[in-house]
């Protein structure tokens, strides 16, 4: 017997408005309809447009700190790769910006405007024993540590 894979409808709210961060199926050359679609796009690496896509919906983070910071690319390296947007991203660098897509998705729910998601990601957490969302998501613990942040945030435990 097959095991369907989780569709991305049941509470699709949270895939679409990752997908429209990234530019939708337009940029994204496909529809993602569950994780597998999501999984696949990953593996071969989202279109270097769907980065510049993200980076012009920005309303308060810098283009360099959230390059640097949530992509694990240096602006002189997108500055090259902007030039050539069909060249995908790396597997790490793809994961990365669904990642923060995801991040500030949620982010924007909690606290109602991208504007104000992203000043979170920019100000020091009490939660996050001061340290700013932005500069944890090098890594995968760091990542965890803002998701659950914004999982105490969404249910009112802000420490």
């Amino acid at each position: 017997m097959a095991v369907k894979a989780p569709s991305l409808e049941a509470g699709a709210a949270e895939p679409q408005k990752i997908e429209a961060l990234l530019g939708g199926s337009r940029i994204l050359a496909r529809r993602l309809t569950n994780v597998l679609d999501t999984h696949e796009l990953l593996l071969h690496g989202l279109p270097a447009s769907a980065l510049n896509q993200l980076l012009g919906t920005l309303v308060v983070l810098g283009k360099s700190e959230f390059i640097e910071k949530a992509v694990g690319m240096s602006l002189r390296t997108w500055q090259q790769r902007k030039n050539n947007p069909s060249k995908p991203l790396s597997r790490e660098q793809s994961g990365r910006l669904w990642k923060f897509a995801k991040i500030l998705a949620r982010a924007t729910d909690i606290f109602g405007s991208q504007a104000e998601a992203e000043q979170w990601l920019k100000r020091p957490a009490v939660g996050l024993n001061q340290h700013r969302p932005i500069d944890l998501l090098g890594t995968p613990a760091g990542i965890e540590l803002v998701v659950d942040h914004l999982d105490r945030l969404e249910y009112g435990v802000y420490t």
